[in-house]
Formats: C-alpha cells, structure tokens, sequence
C-alpha cells in the first residue's frame, strides 16, 4: 500500500480517556490490590494509532472521532491537536469514552474500557476521501460502522487498514476491503479460529499483508505469501500500553510514505520498544526523530534470532 510521502492518513475510530493505577500485580477475580500511583491519559486505541502516525510516523493526519461535551473530551482533543493531528469531531450527548487500566510493577495491564461516545460513530460520519493515502480502522467503534467504512475507501481505491483490535470475528465483506491487516496472536486465533500456529493462522487469511505483532518477540510480515520478521529491541519495560497502537500507527504512516514492508516493520518495533520505557498511553509515544535514531543505532537482527523467530511462528527460515 506504497503511496505519496506527501499524502494523508485518515484514522477512524475511539478515544477515550484512561484512569491508570500502577499495583504490584493485577487484581484477580475478587480481589482487591492497593495500588500505589493514579494517573489519567488520553488514550483510546484510535486516538492512540492518530497520534502515533503524526508524532511518530511524520505523516499528515486526520481522525475522525466521536466525543462527548463534558470536561473528558478536552484533554482528548487536545493531545491530539498538540500531536498535529487534524480533528473531525462527532459531538453527542453521550460521555465521552473512557477506560480503567491496572498497571503491574512488571509491566503489564489489564483494561476495561466504557466506549461512551465512540458507540455513536456512524456510517455517514465518514468525511470526504480525497488526498487520503490510507484509511486507518480498528474495532473500539461499532463493526457496522467500520466495515460501511472499510467499503466506502475501497471502493473509492483507498487502501484500507484494520487493527483487529479488541479480538473479534470479523465479517467477510470488512475482511474483502482490507488491504492490511494488524493483528497480535490472541487476535489472529480469533479471526482464524486457529491457536497456537501463526504460519497456520496466516494460511486461511486472504489480506496482501498481514502483521502479527508478538510481544517482546517482535513481529512477523506476510505480504503475498512472502515472510518479513523482525526481532524485538530489548528495553527495559515500565508501561505496556499503548505500544500496541504505537505499532500500529508508525508501520501505517511508513507505509503511507512509500517506505518497504521490513522498513516499515523496523520501525514500528523500534517505535513499540520505546513506548514500553515510558508511561502511559499517547504520553509514551515517541517522535519521529527518536524513532530514527533508535532504529538506526540498533543493530541488525542476529540470525539465529530470526531463524528462532520464524520457528516460533511456523513459517520458513
């Protein structure tokens, strides 16, 4: 999906604004934990992937999002409007999202997310395509609206990318616009209905490019049945989240600016690892400048951990 370096990435999709207690671990059923930190963060995974796509990616972006009209919605708009993400807001009468993070003192987190006023974006909330290189979905907004989206910019020859994420089962007509797809391993099982196997996961999927992100292992690239894999860059972990849609948001904008799939997969690694040292959600995301020199100053992947990457996923060394 090589396009103009000058071109836009739309991103449609939710924000919400997270409420985040770091604890010692995360509470079990029933449980009570006493946190020690509390913090809140704009967030949400498409306001997340819009910022990552402008403050990381250094491409020219648009996100259409619904809000409420309550104190919540402010600090949303303006992450994103300091990121120089260009707003197309859906003002309801619902609150704005919102989302519960656990953070655990080896840097995981648990989430629940109140989609408030992301449930209310619409099929004919989608603005006009023109000068779009890309449109940018996930699954945080309701699937009726994501797929008349996904249809819309496909047929108007927009190349269409989906962040499977929440993990769901995906209608065939959303899956038949996408020309990328971005899934971790719990989502691809889901869409695939097969766990524990990428390489036999990725064999039933029919996109031209699906990305599976693999944690601290890194990621794995199948483009028209050809495999780009790319080991993780090991980092100190303090704050998981977020590092996901940062991913997601920097491979979509290196794609939109013409760079190549092991390219673009380098730095959206790269990208993911630094938000894992800080924390919070789009507070943790880097700038492009970062992201390059990170990149450029890691050395390439070794071959035995490329070769243990792709036994790891199934798929030929």
């Amino acid at each position: 999906m090589p396009s103009s370096p000058h071109s836009t990435v739309l991103v449609a999709g939710s924000a919400n604004l997270d409420f985040v207690v770091r604890a010692e671990h995360i509470p079990l059923p029933g449980e009570t934990v006493l946190g020690h930190d509390f913090r809140t963060f704009p967030g949400g995974k498409g306001a997340n992937q819009a910022v990552a796509c402008a403050r990381a990616g250094g491409v020219a972006t648009r996100m259409l999002v619904a809000l409420g009209d309550d104190a919540y919605a402010r600090p949303l708009e303006d992450s994103l409007r300091a990121a120089g993400v260009a707003l197309e807001i859906v003002r309801v009468a619902q609150p704005t999202g919102t989302a519960f993070i656990c953070v655990s003192s080896d840097a995981q987190n648990a989430i629940t997310v109140a989609p408030g006023a992301n449930a209310a974006l619409a099929p004919q909330h989608l603005p006009a395509l023109e000068g779009v290189a890309c449109l940018l979905l996930q699954l945080e907004t309701p699937i009726d609206s994501v797929t008349a989206y996904a249809r819309a910019a496909h047929a108007a020859g927009i190349p269409v990318a989906l962040n499977a994420a929440p993990a769901r089962e995906l209608p065939q007509d959303l899956l038949a616009a996408l020309d990328l797809l971005i899934v971790n391993e719990g989502e691809l099982a889901a869409i695939s209905g097969i766990d524990g196997d990428v390489g036999a996961a990725l064999a039933t999927l029919a996109t031209p490019v699906v990305v599976v992100t693999l944690g601290a292992r890194g990621a794995c690239l199948r483009e028209r049945g050809r495999f780009h894999l790319q080991p993780g860059f090991a980092v100190e972990a303090v704050d998981t989240t977020g590092a996901g849609d940062t991913f997601c948001g920097v491979f979509v904008a290196a794609r939109a600016q013409g760079r190549d799939a092991a390219t673009a997969l380098r730095r959206a690694c790269a990208a993911a690892a630094i938000a894992c040292t800080r924390v919070g959600a789009q507070a943790s995301i880097p700038t492009q400048a970062e992201v390059e020199a990170f990149a450029h100053s890691a050395p390439a992947p070794a071959a035995d951990l490329v070769a243990a990457l792709a036994r790891y996923c199934g798929i030929p060394e």
